[in-house]
């Protein structure tokens, strides 16, 4: 699940302040709360009324797309909107504007949200986990599923700090040790042989790698 804020309407303003005609395009895809076609009409209304405070009269398309992170569904979706269109304001998460920007080089796109948090959703217990940073060398085949990037809160590769008391971290006391947790999978697993594999520093690269099918 990606969780989104929409930016202040004031920021929004300001970002559109230099155009006239602007598509607006939702994104159908996984944030959370929803940004599809519903959300781009509210908001293509607000900063309507918002523009004629300021003097400005904005003349907006509104359209959504699947998913703004496919290129695909992101050009078939705007493509037929974006002619007489000056600037596209995304609604999706950070994904979105660098898809529609590298898809429309000639024509600004604009963030409309704030992306805070990647994660899985415990619908049981009413709560979000993040539990993935996207870092591009994933390792859960030798943790036993239980990332140490992220849910360590000293992101260690190679076993527990020693600071762990009663299996809680030492940064947070309200959380679990999450070498301790990689531990006790692995040893269920009979997989304990795990922990004595070197694990060089983080490739930071990795990050950045493109990705082709």
């Amino acid at each position: 699940m990606i969780v989104t804020a929409l930016k202040p309407l004031d920021e929004i303003l300001e970002l559109i302040s230099p155009y006239s005609h602007i598509l607006i395009a939702g994104c159908d895809g996984c944030t959370q709360p929803p940004r599809g076609i519903r959300e781009a009409r509210t908001l293509s209304q607000l900063l309507e009324l918002g523009g004629k405070r300021r003097g400005k009269d904005f003349k907006f398309k509104v359209t959504t797309v699947v998913k703004q992170c496919d290129s695909v569904l992101t050009a078939s979706a705007l493509k037929p909107q974006i002619e007489g269109v000056e600037a596209v304001l995304s609604l999706a998460c950070g994904i979105g504007p660098q898809m529609a920007a590298e898809l429309f080089p000639d024509i600004p796109v604009l963030p409309a949200q704030n992306t805070h948090f990647m994660g899985e959703e415990k619908r049981e217990e009413g709560i979000l986990l993040e539990n993935c940073s996207a870092c591009g060398d994933c390792i859960l085949a030798l943790t036993g599923g239980i990332c140490p990037v992220t849910r360590c809160a000293k992101g260690l590769l190679n076993g527990a700090c020693g600071g762990a008391r009663n299996g809680k971290c030492e940064m947070n006391p309200e959380r679990d040790c999450t070498w301790e947790l990689i531990f006790e999978r692995l040893e269920r697993l009979g997989k304990l042989d795990n922990i004595k594999e070197f694990r060089p520093p983080r490739n930071y690269q990795a990050k950045a790698w493109r990705l082709t099918p």
